[in-house]
């Protein structure tokens, strides 16, 4: 899993050092804020998920490209915005001072502003798919980075620091602030692929599982992590006044929930054979990551 996972990033890397080269940009402070954030790394999970999701169901994963490397890029636009003085005000992320800290605040707005909307010029640079389909990714992407996804669920955690919030709430929060691209990623993939419904929907089964064993797992790494091997400081949660799945409930209780969701995960794809093990391993590694 780790090999082929590795393999994928490095096709990612590429790809992306391709679509920005491919992109005009008016300004090359702009050019140089957009690469620092998008080109500094990271597990690449997003666009790994999403070629994942059309082998599972036949399909060869890497070509689709593109709209992989949208997913990144929204995810990148994100990361930076989340970074911001007005959000957690961090100034570490993936080991080196955050967008903002780098460029200035406002040349950090505008960089992921453009994350954002060149990823669905990005979209439509995939080749070899029928029209329905890829407007149908559009469509999927668009509603998770948007207010019924992502964005929402930043709003709705920004509206519960300082405040104890239920655990039903907090899942709230994290369906749309982290489980939504991974939702758009497994799905985009498996439509990309061209997926059966039932095969659809078993994926959108282990993506919701996926999502929030990655969360509890972060809250987690949020308590015992280091900064070093994390890339970002830690601690932030408490700092912020956030509810987490460890304040709301304990560490080992949380710890118990992370495994928990990981064995539904894996549960969710007994409808596949082999061509969905990665998937497998990848929930199960996930539960046990220390960055």
């Amino acid at each position: 899993m780790k090999e082929l996972w590795k393999k994928r990033q490095a096709l990612v890397e590429r790809a992306l050092t391709e679509e920005m080269a491919k992109t005009p940009v008016l300004d090359d402070t702009l050019r140089a804020s957009m690469e620092y954030s998008l080109m500094a790394g990271g597990k690449r999970l997003r666009p790994v998920l999403l070629m994942a999701a059309a082998d599972a169901v036949g399909a060869d994963g890497t070509k689709f490209l593109p709209v992989a490397c949208a997913l990144e890029m929204i995810h990148t636009y994100s990361l930076i915005h989340d970074d911001l003085p007005a959000m957690d005000n961090d100034n570490l992320r993936r080991g080196k001072p955050t967008n903002h800290v780098k460029f200035s605040e406002g040349i950090a707005i505008l960089a992921g502003d453009a994350l954002l909307t060149l990823a669905f010029t990005v979209i439509l640079r995939q080749k070899d798919v029928p029209a329905e389909a890829l407007l149908r990714v559009v469509d999927e992407i668009s509603r998770a980075a948007g207010a019924e996804g992502m964005v929402g669920g930043q709003v709705l955690d920004l509206a519960a620091e300082n405040c104890q919030i239920t655990m039903e709430e907090l899942r709230r929060v994290h369906m749309g602030k982290t489980g939504a691209l991974f939702h758009a990623a497994l799905r985009s993939g498996a439509i990309l692929a061209g997926a059966s419904e039932e095969q659809l929907a078993v994926l959108t089964a282990y993506a919701d599982h996926f999502g929030l064993a990655f969360q509890i797992t972060d809250d987690i790494l949020d308590v015992i992590g280091s900064a070093e091997e994390l890339g970002k400081p830690v601690g932030s949660d408490e700092k912020n006044h956030k509810s987490t799945y460890v304040s709301l409930t304990s560490l080992a209780e949380a710890q118990e929930l992370a495994r928990n969701t990981v064995e539904e995960a894996v549960a969710a794809l007994d409808g596949f054979g082999t061509e969905a093990d990665f998937l497998r391993a990848l929930v199960t590694y996930l539960v046990n990551r220390k960055q």
